[in-house]
């Protein structure tokens, strides 16, 4: 598979630089992964598309407010993006600039309240570091730090709350699991008020979501891994409505990639957690996941290759392309699609 395959033309002005005032008032583009067949909705009819004893998954993941800004003992100003917790205190970062960033650096932020030693280089080019300061961590990052936006927004954000799901709840991501960005309180409860069942599982987006496939050939793509887990409850859930003959209606990229990483070989869902590098592709046969709900992926990388291995590859980019006709808002602020 030829990387090129996965391309499309966006118009840059497409791309959404910030959310609709209202969450759930997006755009919805329905998509029959079999026949290609497509519809034009309203986020809001989304419920239409569920059945009494299905099973819909959300990430809970909460992004970090993990962009934060310090200073070298020479005065000259430092950016850290706050990638991966590896232990108490202990960080894997990206540094900017970072070519200077060596083992033995210390970097200081809002005024001495955190402090960070370069500890080493990853391979990756990345820093382990490790922070000292006095009181709770989580609380001096809420003062000291900002949401890290993709690189592809350049407005910026006055409600941080925007780039969170409402039903965000473990903090570790450096990236929102977005389209869950579409759903209201009131829309969940009108969900369950029909008889699906909601369940959650928990994968902290890593900034690799972000980074562009760099090899020709897609085979030979190596993912970044990031942390998982999966509560018992709520596989319990996932499998009634599999043994039942429901859908498992999967919110999002990261939703999809967590419950096919703890599938096991009854295509039953395990309680678990860990680290996953699965990259989902065309060819790949689902294991759990029946539906997607998704927003519109960047061409060439690993999110628009997940879509369509879900469908297939020309049905997803005809779709893609009907999209842009109909000036549907792309990315991570922008419009959503469902493919059933």
């Amino acid at each position: 598979m030829n990387l090129n395959e996965f391309d499309f033309h966006l118009p840059e002005e497409l791309i959404a630089q910030v959310p609709l005032k209202e969450r759930s008032k997006s755009r919805l583009l329905t998509l029959d992964k079999v026949t290609g067949e497509v519809e034009h909705k309203s986020f809001e009819d989304i419920i239409e598309y569920m059945e009494e004893g299905d099973c819909i998954v959300f990430n809970n993941t909460k992004v970090l407010p993990a962009r934060i800004y310090g200073k070298r003992d020479t005065g000259a100003n430092v950016e850290f993006l706050l990638l991966e917790q590896l232990e108490e205190d202990y960080w894997d970062v990206l540094v900017k600039p970072g070519r200077k960033a060596k083992a033995g650096d210390v970097i200081y932020f809002g005024e001495d309240k955190l402090k960070a030693e370069i500890i080493e280089v990853t391979e990756e080019g990345n820093r382990r570091v490790k922070f000292s300061y006095t009181g709770i961590f989580n609380e001096i990052l809420e003062e000291l730090g900002e949401m890290p936006l993709p690189p592809y927004i350049t407005e910026k954000l006055d409600d941080q709350g925007r780039y969170q799901t409402v039903y965000a709840k473990h903090e570790g991501s450096a990236a929102a699991p977005t389209a869950g960005l579409h759903f209201t309180n009131e829309l969940i409860e009108k969900i369950k008020d029909k008889g699906v069942e909601v369940a959650y599982v928990t994968l902290h987006v890593g900034l690799g979501t972000f980074r562009p496939v760099k090899v020709e050939n897609v085979l030979e793509h190596k993912m970044h891994s990031e942390y998982y887990n999966v509560k018992k409850e709520d596989a319990d859930k996932i499998n009634k409505a599999k043994k039942a003959g429901k859908k498992i209606i999967s919110v999002g990229t990261t939703a999809t990639r967590t419950l096919e990483s703890c599938v096991d070989e009854n295509g039953l869902v395990k309680e678990d957690s860990g680290h996953t590098d699965i990259f989902i592709y065309p060819g790949y046969e689902f294991k759990v996941v029946d539906k997607l709900i998704t927003n519109f992926h960047l061409p060439k990388s690993t999110l628009i290759m997940l879509v369509s291995a879900l469908s297939n590859k020309e049905v997803v980019l005809a779709a893609y392309e009907e999209a842009v006709r109909e000036k549907y808002r792309f990315f991570s602020f922008g419009d959503a699609m469902i493919i059933k």
